[in-house]
């Protein structure tokens, strides 16, 4: 679950550039009197946030019930080590993904825009926000939309062994993504200057590359968590 946390906070960069502007636009929506008082943007901005982590717990329900069903199908002996030894290798790639080694994983996020079709016109109708439930419902529906990091973490969730875990597993990529969301809601202009900054986004990279390795080790030998103080999933 570390590592869950760990995806989440280090993809801060791509959260300000993907969804950076909605949340401005969002906070740009509230009335003036709430924009203007610290304390009510904040429980918006935590509104809007918490509707989108349920999505990605939603998702990652779903994702992991498919991914139980589909092990005790295909792969009844030893199932989750080979979804151990997938979800490693995909560290690594969201890794390169994050780094801007590799900006063709981008392409995944196509994936939802079938889905984010129909939605899109629901999500419009509730602004602007009125409420602390409509924000809340806002962001139930911002939670689905087309996000490469998002979709990588929902393809990892499943190695958790069973769709609870695979769920909480999700919960914790978004409270790692939280801290950057609620952030941009309030410092979004003085956040562009990070997201174009290069040293940052390898560093970031290369940090999921590190774990998405250490996490491959683990998965191929099953004595190497003695030899490590945490478990890389």
């Amino acid at each position: 679950m570390t590592v869950a946390f760990l995806i989440g906070l280090f993809s801060a960069l791509h959260c300000f550039g993907m969804c950076g502007g909605l949340v401005g636009a969002m906070t740009m929506s509230l009335q003036p009197a709430i924009r203007q008082n610290q304390a009510r943007l904040a429980l918006y901005t935590l509104a809007y946030n918490s509707g989108r982590i349920l999505s990605y717990m939603l998702a990652g329900l779903l994702v992991g019930w498919f991914g139980q069903a589909l092990k005790e199908v295909l792969v009844s002996e030893g199932g989750i080590g080979y979804l151990r030894l997938v979800a490693s290798m995909l560290i690594i790639a969201m890794g390169l993904y994050i780094g801007g080694w590799f900006p063709q994983f981008a392409r995944i996020e196509k994936l939802g825009t079938p889905l984010w079709r129909h939605l899109q016109p629901i999500g419009q109708k509730l602004l602007p926000v009125k409420s602390i439930g409509q924000a809340f419902l806002f962001g139930a529906v911002w939670g689905w939309l087309p996000c490469g990091l998002v979709y990588y973490a929902l393809l990892i969730a499943p190695a958790q062994n069973g769709a609870v875990n695979s769920s909480l597993f999700m919960l914790v990529f978004g409270l790692g993504t939280l801290l950057p969301m609620m952030s941009a809601g309030f410092l979004a202009g003085r956040l562009v200057h990070l997201r174009q900054s290069r040293k940052i986004r390898y560093i970031s990279g290369l940090l999921l590359v590190f774990m998405g390795i250490i996490s491959l080790w683990l998965a191929v030998d099953p004595n190497a968590h003695h030899q490590l103080p945490f478990h890389a999933l």
